[in-house]
C-alpha cells in the first residue's frame, strides 16, 4: 500500500519529503458539519494541518467562515483550487461530491471526502479512479473510526478476546423533522435518508470489526416523517466470516430517547457500548469475557458485574482524522480511511436499498 503512493509521488513533480511542518487545507462547503465540527475540532487544533482558504455557496456564510478562522474566502471552487493549499475537505451536499473531487484531482489536490462519496457506486468508482490515476491521496470521512473506545475494541477483537465473532449490532438515530431547504430530505440530493445518512457510519464500523460483509437484507420505510426519502431504516448483515450483524437507524426518535448502542459478540463474550457511535469523544463502553470457552450451563447464569469497562484516554475524532490525512500526505502513506473504504460502503449500501426494494436478499457488488 505505501509502496503505491510512494512510486506515485517520486514520479510527479510533488516530493512529499518537501512538504512543510503544516499541511494546507481548503474547505468545499464551508457551512454545515465543516463549521459545526471539522474546522473548529479539527482543522484549527491539528498540530499538523492549517486552515487557508474557504468555500461556500452561501457566500455570506462563507465571509463569516473565512472572517472567524482569518483565511481566504473564495469566489468559487476553482478559486479555492487556486490558493496555496495541498488538501480539500469536502463537506457538501452529496450530489455535488462528483464534480467536486473530480476537479479536485485534475487541480492535484488531496482530498478528504464526507460520505458517502457519491450518488451511485459508478460516481464512487469514478472519483476513487480519478484520485488514484492522479497519484492523489483520498480518503473518506469515517471520523467514528478514530474514537479511542472504537480503536481499543479493534484491538481486543484482533488480539482474538472476543473469540470468533457471531454477532454485531450498531444504532444511530435522531429527531428530523420536515425542514424547509434541508438537502438530506430530498433524495435527488442526498441520495437516501436515515440509512444512507447515519447507517453508512454503523456498517463502516460493524466492517472494521468484523470485516466485509457479503450479503444483506434490509427494509426502510417513512413511519413518522412526511418526506420523501425514508426515515427509519433496518438492515441485517451476513458477513463473510460467518458473523450476523444488524443496522437500525432513524430520523423519527427524540435525540434524547437514542443511547446509540454497539454490541459486539463472540464466542467468548461481548463489547457492549452506550453512546460511542455519534460525534462526540467518549460512551461507555464495557467487554464482558471469558478466557476459554465453557460446557453448557443449563441455569444460564449472568453476572451483570462482571465486566470490565474499556476507558482509553479520549480523543477528538475530527481531529485525530485530520492531523492522520495530513500525516498520510507528508509521510506518502495511505490515510487511515481510505476512498476505498467509502467505495466499499457505498456498495454495501447500494445492496441494502435494493434489498428494500425488491424483498430480496442482495449480494454485496465486488
Amino acid at each position: 500500500m505505501v509502496s503505491f503512493l510512494a512510486v506515485q509521488y517520486e514520479e510527479s513533480a510533488f516530493h512529499w519529503r518537501d512538504m512543510p511542518k503544516k499541511v494546507n487545507w481548503g474547505v468545499i462547503g464551508s457551512g454545515g458539519i465543516a463549521r459545526r465540527r471539522t474546522i473548529p475540532e479539527g482543522l484549527t487544533p491539528a498540530s499538523n494541518a492549517r486552515l487557508a482558504a474557504v468555500y461556500d455557496i452561501d457566500s455570506g456564510v462563507n465571509q463569516e467562515v473565512a472572517q472567524q478562522y482569518e483565511v481566504h474566502a473564495a469566489g468559487s471552487v476553482e478559486e479555492l483550487l487556486a490558493a496555496d493549499v495541498q488538501a480539500v475537505y469536502v463537506a457538501t451536499p452529496v450530489h455535488l461530491h462528483y464534480e467536486q473531487v473530480l476537479a479536485c484531482a485534475r487541480a492535484g489536490k488531496h482530498v478528504l471526502c464526507e460520505k458517502p462519496l457519491g450518488m451511485t457506486v459508478a460516481e464512487a468508482e469514478a472519483i476513487c479512479g480519478a484520485m488514484r490515476q492522479a497519484g492523489l491521496l483520498l480518503g473518506t470521512a469515517f471520523m467514528m473510526r478514530f474514537l479511542a473506545q472504537h480503536r481499543a475494541a479493534l484491538q481486543f477483537i484482533q488480539e482474538g478476546k472476543l473469540g470468533q465473532p457471531v454477532c454485531g449490532r450498531a444504532q444511530l438515530s435522531c429527531w428530523y423533522p420536515p425542514t424547509a431547504g434541508a438537502w438530506r430530505q430530498n433524495p435527488a440530493l442526498g441520495g437516501g435518508g436515515s440509512l444512507i445518512d447515519m447507517g453508512g457510519h454503523c456498517i463502516d464500523l460493524l466492517e472494521m470489526f468484523f470485516g466485509p460483509v457479503s450479503k444483506v437484507s434490509c427494509l426502510v420505510n417513512n413511519t413518522v416523517q412526511a418526506y420523501a426519502p425514508e426515515d427509519t431504516a433496518v438492515a441485517l448483515l451476513w458477513f463473510a466470516n460467518g458473523a450476523l450483524g444488524t443496522v437500525d437507524t432513524c430520523f423519527s426518535v427524540p435525540d434524547d430517547a437514542v443511547r446509540n448502542q454497539l454490541e459486539l459478540y463472540g464466542s467468548l463474550g461481548s463489547i457492549l457500548a452506550e453512546g460511542t457511535i455519534g460525534q462526540g469523544a467518549g460512551g461507555l463502553m464495557v467487554a464482558y469475557v471469558k478466557e476459554a470457552l465453557a460446557g453448557y450451563d443449563a441455569q444460564q447464569a449472568r453476572d451483570a458485574a462482571g465486566g470490565v469497562e474499556i476507558t482509553p484516554e479520549p480523543v477528538n475524532t475530527y481531529c485525530a482524522e485530520i492531523e492522520d490525512f495530513s500525516a498520510a500526505i507528508q509521510q506518502g502513506r495511505p490515510c487511515l480511511v481510505t476512498g476505498e473504504d467509502g467505495l466499499r460502503n457505498q456498495k454495501v449500501l447500494a445492496a441494502c436499498y435494493e434489498s428494500a426494494r425488491s424483498g430480496r436478499v442482495c449480494e454485496v457488488g465486488g
